[in-house]
């Protein structure tokens, strides 16, 4: 009864402010809501407005560190979505994944090797791709995540049924900074402040990536700075989602021992 209520008096504030949302044609405020966070759903925004969730692919590298002690500086949190092997072996990184995550930072699934042709692959190839760098999480952090992006945000082929199965939340973005495209900083910057941030906008969800310097160095520095002077609250890809509870799986995560990346 209490649920029907919110998500009644969700929708009847969503429709009164305007406050635009990536609804099917014809579904309703209310419907929208409660399949907004289901797995192998793409997610592309925050939920409500008055937040923006720092999202950083490719990692972990050796900027990963830096980057949780800027966020932490400014009281903000992050979310990081990590793959096993792209710039050198999780195992490797173990101590910087545990840094973002004991600092509260939001650990999520950008698959074990990060493949190019990720959306043609099929499931099997695509549950390895999951599984397997979830079990370093688990042996890393001892949690599972439930949340992810795909590698060059791919979510044709069986992608999303797969994530489904596997009771993945996908998450790309609304907010490209293309730093993966050599651009600078200042040419990000001007993308955000192209997007808005008002209290009628719903929070961004960027793509950004940890292994590229001066993201790390220049950019979010700047984001945190514009997210203050907008007054937007700095939190997790779950958080802006309304999810701050659903950001790992629940049960019991068993090490397997495995702590190097060769077969």
């Amino acid at each position: 009864m209490q649920i029907t209520h919110l998500l009644a008096g969700l929708a009847l504030a969503a429709s009164a402010s305007a406050i635009p949302f990536d609804a099917a044609p014809g579904e309703s405020p209310v419907d929208y809501l409660k399949r907004a966070v289901s797995p192998g759903v793409v997610i592309t925004h925050c939920a409500k407005p008055g937040v923006l969730a720092l999202a950083f692919d490719d990692g972990p590298y050796q900027y990963t560190r830096q980057l949780v002690d800027t966020l932490n500086a400014a009281g903000a949190k992050g979310t990081f979505f990590m793959t096993g092997t792209l710039y050198g072996c999780i195992y490797n990184y173990a101590d910087s994944v545990k840094y973002a995550f004991n600092a509260g930072h939001q650990i999520a699934s950008h698959t074990w090797t990060h493949p190019s042709n990720f959306g043609s692959l099929d499931e099997c190839a695509l549950t390895k791709e999951i599984r397997r760098v979830e079990q370093a999480f688990v042996n890393i952090i001892g949690k599972k995540p439930t949340y992810m992006r795909p590698p060059y945000l791919a979510t044709g082929g069986v992608v999303l049924p797969t994530m489904a199965k596997l009771g993945y939340k996908v998450i790309t973005d609304d907010v490209d900074s293309e730093d993966w495209n050599g651009k600078t900083p200042e040419y990000s910057e001007a993308k955000f402040i192209a997007a808005g941030a008002t209290n009628t906008t719903l929070g961004h969800i960027p793509l950004m990536h940890e292994p590229i310097q001066t993201t790390v160095q220049v950019l979010v520095p700047w984001l945190i700075n514009w997210a203050q002077q907008n007054n937007l609250q700095l939190v997790t890809v779950a958080e802006c989602l309304n999810d701050a509870d659903g950001m790992y799986q629940s049960g019991l995560a068993i090490p397997n021992g495995v702590s190097t990346c060769s077969k």
